[in-house]
């Protein structure tokens, strides 16, 4: 038996589904109803949202089988979130990933498995919407059309889930979101021994843009600083808009010297739009950089008050520089 492959993005993908709040919830009428409608239109036996987490497959809904979670060890769908199209295995038993697979050679006595990742916002696969069948069986193209339709039906509803962790005007994690997803991330380099930086931002003068230009032009600097942050940052790396003009990034096996080469990433970056920009203004921002230290930092909490300080003492030295006594 092959095991499911580790995905490289592995700690932000389990942090994504984690922040979600959504493992170990009962079940929920609005996907329920997918994995019905999948089992009838299919005539398949079993059809599941399933959920990948750290050492399980987690079932959100499910027709066709009983329990709630299964080792991740033994999953079909394992492997199928590290395909970006349907894993379609049409007979296990002649497949050299699962032929000698438990699920295969005993109950449910898999033959035919069809599993579309389900993706966040992010990128990031969480799960499937997976079709199992105990006889082999042909899938066709329409049947793939079908199975891509249900699932993006499926990716809507976990996307309203994500809703409630997503600032809406950046697309980047909300306070809430990015405290779910840094401190999993902070246990993880806890665990491992990783170094670990967080680093707070505030923009500059962004009062001004909102006076002089109005709101809609305050809220596209934002958009543009929250995209700038994106694009700086590594995808492993949380990035969020914590509230009004304050953002933070939580940069993973990454120590301060690291962390100097993406804040100069982030600097060229700004500099460019800033050249580009028709209104005419700049984006500019004051920045406090904080390695992780256990166990000073015995949460993410500690590290954002600490990083959010030395961001205000980081701006008032700049102010106090262009402004000699």
């Amino acid at each position: 038996m092959q095991l499911p492959p580790i995905p490289p993005n592995e700690a932000l993908r389990v942090a994504t589904l984690r922040s979600l709040n959504i493992l170990d919830t009962p079940y929920e009428e609005r996907f329920d109803r997918l994995t019905r409608l999948a089992k009838r239109l299919f005539d398949v036996p079993i059809a599941v949202v399933s959920l990948i987490d750290t050492n399980r497959q987690f079932f959100k809904a499910c027709e066709g089988l009983d329990g709630r979670e299964a080792p991740r060890d033994t999953s079909f769908c394992g492997h199928a979130i590290n395909c970006d199209d349907i894993l379609l295995i049409t007979d296990a038993t002649q497949d050299p990933r699962f032929h000698d697979n438990p699920l295969v050679t005993g109950e449910p006595n898999i033959r035919f498995y069809a599993g579309c990742p389900l993706a966040a916002a992010n990128g990031v696969k969480l799960g499937t919407l997976c079709l199992v069948d105990r006889t082999p069986r042909e899938f066709g193209p329409e049947d793939r059309a079908l199975l891509h339709d249900l699932a993006q039906m499926a990716e809507q509803e976990l996307a309203a889930v994500q809703l409630a962790t997503m600032d809406e005007l950046t697309s980047l994690s909300n306070r809430r979101g990015f405290a779910v997803l840094g401190q999993h991330a902070v246990e993880l380099c806890r665990r491992l021994e990783r170094p670990a930086t967080l680093v707070f931002f505030d923009m500059d003068g962004f009062k001004l843009i909102n006076d002089q230009l109005g709101h809609a032009e305050g809220d596209r600097a934002l958009m543009a600083f929250g995209a700038e942050l994106r694009a700086a940052f590594r995808e492993s790396d949380v990035v969020g808009r914590l509230g009004g003009d304050e953002f933070a990034a939580l940069l993973t096996n990454t120590d301060l010297n690291g962390c100097t080469d993406a804040l100069a990433r982030l600097h060229a970056q700004v500099a460019a739009w800033n050249a580009r920009n028709p209104a005419g203004y700049a984006l500019r921002y004051s920045t406090g950089a904080i390695a992780f230290t256990p166990p000073r930092h015995g949460n993410i909490h500690d590290l954002l008050a600490e990083a959010d300080a030395a961001m205000y003492r980081n701006k008032a030295e700049r102010k106090a520089a262009q402004n000699p006594q």
